[in-house]
């Protein structure tokens, strides 16, 4: 009987991690560019009282043995990057990719960071940034007599200046892809770094070799559905609500063991 009080107690441990996720991808609702976590569970060892197989006469077998489980284990968070939705800002530095691909970001560090948020920022030099003022790579400067930017779908940067009847490009917005996106290092700040895991980053123009295009103008949203994490929440609730509710009943019939008479 005791062997229930750890199986539930892991169970509720697992549950209670569960309801961090969903409080994060709650909290992260309205967050440009954020992609959904989603944890993944699995059964831990079982004792073997029987051995399926196993002679139960010279002749015959036990067609099916007696395995105890021992409960449940948290063994990854995954982010889950399918595209979320699309918002019109009409600030032509706010950019969006449709399809597979990720801004690269310069850290103060020389490390290079990942990024699907496009909310970017000229800074007192001109470079465009991020809103914590990372530079964007490749490093792209508009002019300060521009008077209007355009970007490409497949990432040509141009400016109109003035006294200049055609555009003038001034950069190429590059993307970089992974094999195994889950795999990248979450680092906050809406930035992602590459690990053993996600493999080496692909780099190459939008609209090629697999990378999505740039829409100018809009914005990508979370990725996070409000009602899908309410009931996953509630499916939570229950769930720990029951691994107690088995630590309760083997309490129970401890007590009652413990009360007996001869």
């Amino acid at each position: 009987m005791i062997r229930a009080l750890w199986t539930a107690s892991t169970g509720m441990e697992a549950q209670q991690m569960n309801i961090d996720i969903i409080a994060h991808n709650l909290a992260n609702v309205n967050t440009t560019g954020f992609k959904k976590s989603r944890v993944d569970y699995q059964d831990l060892l079982y004792q073997e009282i029987k051995s399926a197989g196993a002679s139960s006469s010279p002749s015959t077998m036990v067609p099916t043995g007696i395995q105890i489980g021992q409960g449940v284990r948290t063994v990854s968070t995954e982010k889950i990057f399918n595209q979320g939705n699309f918002k019109q800002s009409g600030n032509p530095l706010d950019i969006a990719i449709e399809g597979e691909g990720f801004f690269q970001i310069s850290r103060p560090d020389g490390q290079t960071a990942y990024t699907r948020t496009g909310e970017f920022k000229v800074d007192s030099e001109g470079r465009l940034v991020t809103s914590d003022g990372y530079m964007i790579e490749p490093q792209i400067t508009i002019p300060s007599d521009a008077l209007a930017i355009t970007i490409s779908a497949d990432g040509i940067v141009s400016v109109k200046q003035p006294g200049i009847a055609a555009p003038t490009q001034v950069g190429n917005l590059e993307l970089a892809r992974f094999i195994n996106p889950s795999g990248l290092q979450p680092v906050g700040r809406n930035l992602y770094t590459e690990s053993a895991a996600s493999g080496v980053a692909t780099v190459a123009a939008p609209g090629t070799d697999g990378l999505g295009t740039l829409a100018q103008g809009f914005l990508e949203m979370s990725n996070v559905s409000v009602v899908e994490e309410m009931v996953s929440m509630i499916a939570a609730q229950r769930a720990y609500e029951i691994n107690s509710k088995s630590i309760q009943t083997t309490d129970e019939m401890l007590q009652t063991a413990n009360s007996m008479k001869r």
